[in-house]
Formats: C-alpha cells, structure tokens, sequence
C-alpha cells in the first residue's frame, strides 16, 4: 500500500496536489509535476486507500484545504525573497515529494532539500523512474532530524552561512510539541549569519475545539502520526524574537480563506486554527 519510508500522511498530501492539478481548472496551486513524479501506479493505489479508508469528499474538505494554500503561501514569500536579495540560497526541510526544484528555472536559487534518508531514497529513485534530471543548483541532504543537527548537514552539503537564505517548514508543527520546534527555530538561526528568511504553518490552541480538526486528529494518530497540542500565537512570537526572528506576515484563518479559498471552483472552507507564518531576521 504506502512505502515502508513514505508516511501515510505525507502520501495523502502528495496525492492531493497531484489530483489538484489534474482535475482543477481553477487552481488554488498548479503541482503540474506532482502526478508524473508520483507515478500512475502509486497514484491509483492511494486513490484506492483513501475511497476505501476516508470518509467521502475526504481530500477536498480535510487535506486540500492547508495543503494547497500553504505551499502556495510558502511559494510566493520565497518569489519575493528572490526578488529582494536575487542570489539566494532555499532550504526546505522535510521536503518529502516537493517538486519545486523540478518546476524551478531559476539558477539563482542553490535548493537544499532535507529529509530522512529512506524518504529521499525513494524520492531519488521515483525522479529517476519518471526520467527528471536533478538540476545541478539541487543538493539533497539526508537528516534524521532525531539524531543529527541541521547546521552540521549543511555544513557537508556546501551551504553558505553567510548567502541570504529562505526556509520552509511545512505541515510538521502539527507533530511537535513547543521545545522540538524551538529547536528547529533555533537550528535555523544558528545556520542564518546573512538575512534569512523562516516560513511555517502551525495549529493554534483551539486545534481540538471542532469536529473537523477532532476527526482528523483521530485519523492521523491512526496512523501512527499524533497531533500534538497546538501553539498560542503569542508564544510563536516570543519563541521567535528569542533567537533573532520577527514576524513580518501572519495570515490568519480569515485571511487564507479570502485568499486562497474564497469564490473557487468546488470551494473549500479553510480549517479555522491553522495559520501561515512569515519570520524575518536581518543582517548583522
């Protein structure tokens, strides 16, 4: 069904912005590489757990509607980023099936793409089977985010310390709890001696207060991947400012609904505890 190194919920995802693409015509985000890199065999058989498994409509009320705003949200702070330094450095951690570095043509941007090494194991062999060529500025870098630091894979990897960098930290807060995030805020200033750039998506306190989140809590500690209690947004900013960052953009609930999800072919009702982050630290 799912590969031993692919989670469950990250195949959902991938299958969501690859079905997106395909079937939309009023995009909320265009993956136009997320189908050919996952293959129409792995795409069948995850279409056939989720009609057998979820809930009808599942995708299109409960995942499509963080999972595409997000990597759209995410995807425009890093165009204007690029716009502002123009010789930038992209680093996305648990970039699982991304597939910005076989959409980017942009040699202005060194990608630095971390995840487990059985999950870039199988990342590398689907590029290979889809036929992609890894672009020349793309560097996979395999962590275990338990047991290794982020600074010293970098490191090895040839990253700059000093070169303007951006940094995405999709769909993983909703597993962590405070301290493990601090960690990774703290990490990522550790690395960001030039201006850097940190965007996340994280649930707030209510995270468990409506049916919605409640059901989709239960599905994913079902497979084996519990929510943890989610954050109050003042303790976000004060985690930031502790280690050089401030928030420069906070879309709230409202604000991705009206964005993203607002007059939409099938519209989609955009989850009312999740928020997207922007965080800033400038130069020394």
């Amino acid at each position: 069904m799912i590969e031993q190194n692919e989670s469950m919920t990250a195949k959902l995802c991938q299958w969501a912005r690859a079905d997106h693409s395909l079937c939309t015509k009023d995009k909320i985000f265009d993956d136009f590489l997320a189908y050919r890199l996952m293959g129409q065999n792995e795409y069948e058989k995850t279409k056939s757990v989720i009609q057998n498994s979820c809930p009808l409509n599942f995708i299109n009320e409960y995942v499509c509607p963080v999972v595409l705003p997000r990597i759209a949200y995410a995807e425009s702070r890093l165009c204007r980023f690029l716009n502002k330094y123009k010789n930038i450095q992209y680093v996305i951690l648990g970039a699982g099936m991304d597939t910005f570095s076989l959409r980017n043509k942009n040699k202005n941007i060194d990608i630095f793409e971390l995840d487990h090494p059985l999950t870039q194991k199988y990342k590398l062999k689907r590029i290979n089977e889809a036929g992609f060529e890894i672009p020349s500025n793309t560097y996979f870098v395999p962590i275990d985010f338990e047991i290794e630091n982020i600074k010293d894979v970098l490191y090895a990897s040839g990253f700059d310390f000093n070169k303007p960098s951006f940094f995405s930290f999709l769909g993983v807060t909703y597993y962590l709890n405070l301290k493990s995030f601090e960690n990774t805020v703290s990490s990522i200033a550790d690395v960001s001696h030039n201006s850097a750039e940190l965007v996340f998506d994280f649930p707030d306190e209510t995270i468990f207060s409506n049916n919605k989140t409640k059901f989709l809590s239960d599905l994913t500690a079902s497979m084996g991947e519990p929510m943890k209690e989610g954050f109050q947004y003042i303790e976000i900013e004060k985690l930031l400012n502790k280690y050089g960052f401030k928030t420069e953009n906070h879309f709230t609930p409202e604000k991705i609904k009206n964005i993203y999800l607002k007059d939409k072919e099938n519209p989609k009702k955009a989850y009312d505890n999740i928020h997207f982050i922007t965080a800033v630290k400038e130069s020394a």
